[in-house]
């Protein structure tokens, strides 16, 4: 399979840097029937961290936290890119963006055991149209969705 891209949405929130308090956020997202396609936390400073939401569904997590009160910074745009896991996979996509001088700000990718690879990269904003059209970018597909029973009933 070649790659496929996917312009995809994100958002952030700061939490204090405590055990539990990322399981929290966790567990009001899932409560509120937020699926994710990426979750992050990330350490900033001495007390706080990052929390980075790639969520399937946008509005749904947006709507939700204006709800519920949850400041989240956002809409943000990443790129999500999933192929098969093979020797320089990402080698083109990168030369692609490189020969434009566009520079990737921040990535992270694992591959999994059948075979395939997850990529998230994001390009600073002033570029990030220009990076879309490069790649070929399209929005997840209609179908492109986690086919999941919804069963969680902890509340926080």
């Amino acid at each position: 399979m070649s790659a496929k891209i996917y312009n995809i949405t994100y958002y952030y929130t700061l939490t204090d840097d405590l055990p539990g308090e990322s399981c929290k956020f966790l567990t009001w997202l899932a409560s509120k029937e937020v699926n994710l396609l990426a979750f992050n936390a990330i350490p900033i400073g001495a007390r706080q961290t990052q929390l980075v939401i790639y969520p399937l569904n946008p509005t749904w997590l947006a709507d939700a936290a204006r709800k519920s009160n949850v400041k989240l910074n956002g809409p943000h745009h990443a790129f999500m890119i999933h192929g098969d896991d093979e020797l320089g996979a990402l080698v083109d996509i990168h030369e692609k963006l490189a020969h434009d001088g566009i520079n990737i700000a921040n990535s992270v990718g694992i591959s999994d055991h059948s075979g395939s690879y997850r990529y998230l990269m994001h390009i600073g904003t002033d570029d990030f149209e220009k990076a879309r059209d490069i790649l070929g970018a399209t929005e997840p597909p209609s179908d492109f969705k986690l086919d999941l029973p919804r069963r969680f009933n902890k509340t926080i």
